[in-house]
């Protein structure tokens, strides 16, 4: 990945809408962080994340509004593949797989968030959803590395 790339995808990680200010698209960017702030504010996302590093699942839960964090998981991936696919260089075949798997299994991992227990623990709004990433990245490479298996051969 060419470092600025990398720059573009991890800005964008850390706030929808940067990596798209830092490509030069200034609208699109404040776009996203617009929609980013009002789907944090209505869903209290920031207060369930702080109960979530405090240990309170139970009071995470309490105070998340998933009427409105269901609409989180995908605008954010699609904000970081957006900001990934206008940086520097060519985007290679189907690489926007992992980030669509990552955002549907995020969504699941949110739906369960309030009632899924791991070991007897409840996970919450917060932790269950990352714990999902990392089967909607395997899943999404998989997929991925299976089109361009597919595709080969039939060239």
């Amino acid at each position: 990945m060419k470092e600025k790339r990398l720059e573009i995808i991890l800005w964008s990680i850390a706030f929808p809408g940067f990596g798209q200010i830092l490509n030069g698209q200034f609208f699109k960017g404040l776009s996203f962080i617009i929609i980013e702030v009002v789907l944090n504010y209505n869903s209290r996302f920031n207060m369930a994340i702080i109960h979530s590093f405090h240990g309170d699942i139970a009071k995470a839960v309490e105070v998340t509004n998933y009427q409105w964090l269901m609409f989180y998981p995908c605008i954010y991936m699609f904000a970081v593949w957006d900001a990934y696919a206008q940086a520097d260089g060519k985007v290679p075949p189907y690489s926007f797989l992992p980030f669509a798997f990552s955002a549907y299994f995020v969504t699941v991992g949110l739906i369960f968030s309030s009632t899924l227990r791991i070991l007897g623990v409840l996970i919450g709004p917060i932790w269950l959803p990352i714990l999902f990433l990392i089967p909607g990245i395997g899943s999404g490479l998989i997929v991925r590395s299976l089109l361009l298996r597919f595709s080969d051969h039939s060239s």
